[in-house]
């Protein structure tokens, strides 16, 4: 492949990570884009493997499935105090992880790196 397609295909990932981003972010206010984000991103990972944007799709699939778990513990724990807090901490958490992923993103760096 010449380096011109590799190069439109990098860009193309590189803004399939952001559409990412973009629905995890919106997943706060319509839960859907949430599913279809983690969908997207088991569906093209082969294709990033071997990028800097694979970091990327390592990072939004556990912020996905950490941010899923913490969030069913807050519920079940809702009913007494701590679960709140725990829904709170969930939602701040997942906020600075995607702004932070994002925001590298932006900048052409990988995860993890710091």
């Amino acid at each position: 492949m010449s380096d011109m397609m590799e190069d439109e295909k990098m860009l193309w990932h590189k803004r399939l990570t952001e559409i990412i981003y973009v629905l995890y972010a919106l997943s706060l206010l319509v839960g859907i884009t949430g599913i279809v984000a983690i969908v997207m991103n088991y569906i093209k990972r082969q294709e990033v493997k071997g990028t800097y944007l694979e970091s990327h799709f390592r990072w939004q699939i556990r912020t996905f499935w950490f941010a899923l778990i913490w969030s069913f513990i807050g519920i079940i724990t809702s009913l007494i105090i701590i679960g709140w807090f725990v829904l709170i901490a969930t939602l701040v958490w997942f906020i600075y992880r995607i702004v932070k992923g994002w925001i590298r993103l932006r900048e052409g760096k990988p995860m993890y790196t710091d």
